[in-house]
C-alpha cells in the first residue's frame, strides 16, 4: 500500500479520533496555492461536517482568488456558528438550509448580487447574529436582509465608494446595530422595526458628492442609546449644514454618547438634544474641543459621563458651562484620560471651581486606583 494522500490522512485522523463524537470547533487559516490545495481544503470541510461539527471558521487567501466551499457545508444540521474570509469570491450553492446556524460572520468576501442576503442568509432561519466587515475590496454587500437576526455588525474599511453608492437594510427584529462606513447617496429602504441600540461610524467621502443619509437617520430614530463616533458627528452635521438634511425626532432616546474632533462637529449636539426630548444620560468625548459659544438647551439630561478627562483650564470652563445650563443634571461622571493623576488638592480646587453651579449636583472622579465624590449645594 501507498502512502495515504493528504486529504485522506485527514479524514482518518477524524474516523479514528472522533469516531461518533461531533467536533466542536474546526478552524484553518491558509494561503492557497493552486486548484488542488483548494480541493484539500474542501475536503477537510466536507470531513468536519459530516463529523457533526458545531463551529467552522475558515479564513484562506486562494491565489486565484475563489474560494470553493463544499455543498455538505451549506446544508449543515448541525453547524451553530460559521465564518468565511477573506479577500475572496465566494461560490454559494443555489440552495442553502443551515438549520441550527445561529452565528454567521463574512471577512471581505464578493458574492455574486444579493447572494448574501437572498440565497445564503436566506437559508439560516435561526440566525440571530450577522457580521459583515470588509477591509480594501470593491463590491461588498449593498443590501442587507433577514427576518430574524437581532444582532448586526457591518464594518466596511478602505472600500472603495460611488458618486450614487447606496445601502439598504432590511431588519425587522433586529436589536443591536453597529455600522462603520462612508456616508453613502442613499439608504433606501431601512427597517428597523425593533432596534434598541445603534454604534454609528461615517466618514465623509468627497466622492459622494452629496450624501443622503436621512434614510438611516429615520431607521434608527426609535432607538434607546445611540453612540456617535467623532467622525460620524462631523458628517452628519456637514449634511445638514451643506445638504439640508432634517434630522427626525428621537422620541425613545434615553442615551447618547457624542464627541467631535472639530467645531463643526459640536454644533450638532444643540440639534440632537432638540430632536431628543427623553434624553436623561449625555456621554462626552473630546471636551476640550468643545466650542464654548455653541449654545446647550435646557433639557432634562441626568446624568453626564465625561471620557478622557485630563483636567486642563479649556475643559474646566466647558464643564461649567454645561453644569451651569443643564438645569435637571443630578450626577456628572469624570472619567480622567489614562495616565493623568489628581491629588486631595485638585479635587478641593475642582470643588471650589464648580461652586457657582446654581443646583444641587454630585460629582464622581474616576481614576484606575480610586473614586473621589464631590457634592455641590449651592
Amino acid at each position: 500500500k501507498g502512502e495515504p494522500k493528504r486529504g485522506e490522512r485527514f479524514k482518518e485522523y477524524l474516523d479514528r479520533t472522533q469516531r461518533d463524537s461531533p467536533i466542536i470547533k474546526f478552524s484553518l487559516e491558509r494561503h492557497v496555492g493552486d486548484h488542488n490545495e483548494m480541493a484539500y481544503v474542501s475536503s477537510w470541510v466536507s470531513d468536519a461536517v459530516e463529523h457533526g461539527v458545531l463551529e467552522v471558521d475558515v479564513s484562506v487567501k486562494p491565489r486565484l482568488g475563489m474560494l470553493f466551499m463544499p455543498c455538505e457545508l451549506f446544508t449543515s444540521k448541525t453547524l451553530v456558528k460559521l465564518t468565511l474570509g477573506t479577500q475572496v469570491q465566494c461560490d454559494i450553492p443555489s440552495y442553502v438550509l443551515l438549520p441550527s446556524l445561529k452565528i454567521l460572520i463574512i471577512e471581505t468576501i464578493f458574492f455574486a448580487s444579493k447572494d448574501l442576503s437572498d440565497v445564503l442568509v436566506a437559508g439560516c432561519p435561526v440566525l440571530e447574529e450577522l457580521f459583515v466587515r470588509h477591509e480594501e475590496m470593491d463590491s461588498h454587500p449593498y443590501y442587507i436582509s433577514s427576518r430574524t437576526i437581532k444582532k448586526l455588525s457591518v464594518q466596511y474599511r478602505g472600500c472603495d465608494v460611488y458618486y450614487e453608492s447606496g445601502l439598504s437594510f432590511d431588519a425587522p427584529s433586529l436589536v443591536s446595530f453597529d455600522y462603520s462606513d462612508h456616508a453613502l447617496y442613499e439608504y433606501t429602504p431601512v427597517n428597523f422595526g425593533s432596534l434598541v441600540e445603534a454604534r454609528v461610524d461615517i466618514r465623509y467621502n468627497r466622492k459622494v458628492v452629496k450624501p443622503d443619509i436621512s434614510g438611516l437617520m429615520i431607521g434608527i430614530s426609535n432607538i434607546e442609546t445611540l453612540h456617535l463616533s467623532p467622525a460620524s458627528a462631523d458628517t452628519i452635521s456637514r449634511c445638514v449644514s451643506r445638504h439640508g438634511l432634517l434630522l427626525p425626532m428621537f422620541n425613545n432616546l434615553v442615551s447618547l454618547s457624542f464627541g467631535s474632533k472639530n467645531e463643526r462637529g459640536w454644533k450638532l449636539l444643540p440639534y440632537l438634544l432638540e430632536k431628543s426630548p427623553k434624553l436623561e444620560t449625555l456621554i462626552i468625548q473630546s471636551l476640550n474641543v468643545y466650542a464654548s459659544y455653541i449654545p446647550i438647551p435646557l433639557y432634562q439630561v441626568k446624568l453626564m459621563h465625561i471620557l478622557g478627562y485630563q483636567g486642563t483650564v479649556q475643559e474646566l470652563k466647558h464643564l461649567k458651562t454645561f453644569i451651569g445650563r443643564m438645569q435637571c443634571l443630578e450626577l456628572v461622571l469624570l472619567e480622567l484620560a489614562e495616565g493623568v493623576v489628581v491629588d486631595d488638592g485638585k479635587i478641593l480646587q475642582l470643588n471650589r471651581d464648580l461652586n457657582h453651579a446654581s443646583r444641587k449636583c454630585s460629582i464622581q472622579m474616576h481614576d484606575r486606583s480610586r473614586i473621589s465624590h464631590l457634592s455641590l449645594d449651592t
